[in-house]
């Protein structure tokens, strides 16, 4: 769809030659633009192919660009045009700073940004329902896979500085993919569930979207105080987060006390599994996490 969405771009810019459309045998209503593979022969060909594979989109109508776009093609930006977006930037620096988090660190700033666009992207929404099925993964395949994630939305923010909010699309690869096994040792796939599937493809879209543009609109470090701001509000103890080594100091004090007897091999050499929740709690396997998380050890 993309080669085919490429060539209809490169059409549009060449002038009409309905003369040919007999020679290349196009469908009624061709546009009359050619190029010399014949790809594509009108715009209604892209979205007729699209909606073959299930994918229905409006077609758009002859709107003028957004200054955004109209900037970037070398015309005059309208003057006195707002951003249809807030300014994210605007006390998200006191909020962090509220919630012990040094707006100003980068390397700290990204952590949370990755922590908030897991949960918002990933973790809440049309998850809960899939979580909730009787065939949906448990609480730590869950853990595991945002364990997974956050560091794979760590590398796409981290990316997104030098090669532009199309990085984050890496993110949304993984985080929306149906078939791909989930981490921790889990068997668990989202296309063994026909619970809200296609609500979650599309909620991971939308939110990563919406980042994407406030990087475009206000910058990258915008995006990630964004983003770290919801990590604050929603998941502030979540692996990655600052407050994270107090909080697995207090799992691991509980821990100590309990009955392990019954527990997953690897919570046995308790030094490891301390390890383990500091850098990759993912690392001890969803069983493992499960059974912390039955026990209610980590907020």
């Amino acid at each position: 769809m993309a080669e085919r969405l490429s060539y209809h771009l490169i059409n549009e810019a060449q002038p009409d030659e309905p003369e040919m459309c007999e020679e290349f045998e196009c469908r009624e209503g061709c546009s009359g633009r050619h190029d010399s593979t014949h790809i594509d022969c009108g715009p209604d060909a892209v979205f007729d192919d699209l909606a073959e594979h299930g994918v229905t989109l409006e077609q758009p109508g002859s709107e003028p660009p957004s200054p955004q776009l109209a900037a970037r093609l070398g015309e005059t930006e309208s003057e006195g045009q707002d951003s249809p977006l807030p300014d994210v930037q605007e006390g998200a620096r006191l909020v962090l700073e509220h919630f012990g988090i040094d707006g100003d660190d980068t390397d700290v700033l990204v952590s949370a940004a990755a922590v908030g666009l897991v949960v918002d992207a990933w973790r809440e929404g049309p998850l809960d329902m899939i979580h909730a099925a009787d065939d949906g993964p448990n609480d730590g395949e869950i853990f595991a896979q945002s364990v997974d994630l956050y560091r794979r939305a760590r590398t796409a923010l981290m990316a997104a500085q030098d090669n532009g909010p199309e990085a984050l699309l890496a993110f949304v690869a993984v985080a929306s993919d149906v078939n791909l096994p989930w981490a921790g040792g889990s068997r668990f796939m989202l296309r063994e569930i026909s619970e809200s599937v296609a609500e979650f493809v599309q909620h991971v879209d939308d939110r990563v979207w919406f980042t994407a543009e406030v990087m475009r609109e206000q910058g990258w470090r915008a995006g990630l105080l964004h983003r770290a701001t919801s990590a604050a509000f929603k998941a502030p103890t979540h692996f990655g987060m600052p407050s994270w080594p107090g909080a697995v100091a207090s799992a691991m004090e509980r821990l100590t006390a309990l009955d392990r007897s019954g527990a997953p091999e690897a919570l046995r050499d308790l030094a490891a599994v301390e390890t383990a929740l500091f850098e990759a709690p993912d690392r001890l396997g969803a069983d493992a996490l499960e059974w912390i998380s039955r026990q209610a050890l980590l907020p």
